[in-house]
């Protein structure tokens, strides 16, 4: 029993609660935080988009060659299409996810305790719920922000249309098939964003407590805490294991629901026609097109929010 008490005195060490924030606070700095993040790895989305929309025709098939010709045809600019419709829906998106994220661990931490679970196995199931919980709430505002995003990363490549920005994407939608059509790919979105965000959160939430075991933490009454350069190492680690383990278990759907978000209204294919058509181009392994990217956006992704994360709980706590 001590032991476990340690074991949680370390990791409230690490970790600051829901009810510990300033939430004002919380939501205006984290706004900027987030924004700062995604500028730095907003490129690695668009290269990913397109490797998975590429047709078999398509001369651009690495994403090295995507990137080049980005920058030969557009510059910079170009690695940087639909931004400003992401931006805009992402704050309130993140708003939404983190909210429900918080508030939903403390209620499955509870949940959990009682089966006495090991504090890995604990924190996997509690962190997987609230990840499943909060991605399903921030779809209902990303998935149109996804829609619109996507079809400018793409247009004017492998035979897409061009649009006038976000506003010219979102009427030609609406005016072709209303509100459904800014929903193209919602149920993917939702199996592949959900059990992404859940397979994150418990990868997240697991390998921090092993890690910390490894090192010996939790084990020692008398233990010094950790300093805050460990604490950053360890969560950084967590997050690069989360993002590996996500991005090669969801791919395959996240593969699809892009194609199926950005192709051309008039060919209107169903999934199980990308998925035919991606199986005659490159038989199963097309449904890990973009993997190398993807999985270097989750783990950058995750990695980078993670710590910016974490390190926004940590300016945001209460003054006793």
């Amino acid at each position: 029993m001590e032991a476990s008490n340690s074991r949680m005195q370390t990791f409230g060490q690490t970790e600051i609660n829901w009810d510990k924030l300033d939430k004002t606070k919380f939501y205006v700095v984290g706004a900027g935080i987030f924004t700062g993040v995604t500028v730095a790895l907003y490129p690695v989305s668009v290269v990913k988009t397109r490797l998975q929309v590429a047709s078999k025709d398509t001369a651009e098939r690495s994403a090295f060659s995507v990137i080049r010709g980005i920058l030969k045809t557009d510059g910079i600019p170009g690695l940087y299409r639909g931004f400003g419709t992401v931006i805009t829906g992402a704050i309130p998106a993140r708003v939404i996810f983190l909210t429900a994220l918080e508030t939903t661990k403390v209620a499955a931490f509870s949940m959990v305790e009682p089966f006495k679970f090991s504090e890995p196995t604990q924190a996997a199931i509690a962190n997987g719920i609230a990840g499943m919980t909060a991605s399903l709430f921030a779809q209902a505002v990303f998935v149109p922000i996804d829609v619109i995003s996507q079809k400018l990363m793409v247009q004017g490549y492998s035979g897409h249309a061009k649009y006038n920005g976000g506003l010219d994407v979102a009427r030609k939608v609406l005016k072709s098939y209303g509100i459904r059509g800014l929903y193209r790919g919602f149920g993917l979105s939702v199996m592949t964003y959900s059990p992404s965000s859940a397979v994150w959160w418990a990868s997240y939430g697991s390998s921090q407590r092993v890690i910390w075991r490894f090192l010996g933490q939790g084990t020692d009454l008398k233990e010094v805490a950790p300093s805050l350069s460990t604490i950053v190492a360890v969560q950084a680690a967590g997050g690069i294991i989360a993002g590996a383990t996500a991005s090669c278990i969801t791919t395959p759907l996240d593969t699809i629901k892009t194609r199926l978000q950005v192709m051309g209204h008039e060919k209107r294919p169903s999934t199980r026609q990308v998925i035919k058509n991606l199986i005659a181009d490159d038989g199963c392994k097309g449904f890990y097109r973009g993997l190398g990217p993807r999985f270097f956006s989750m783990s950058a992704w995750g990695t980078s929010m993670i710590l910016a994360y974490e390190y926004l709980k940590r300016l945001c706590v209460k003054d006793d």
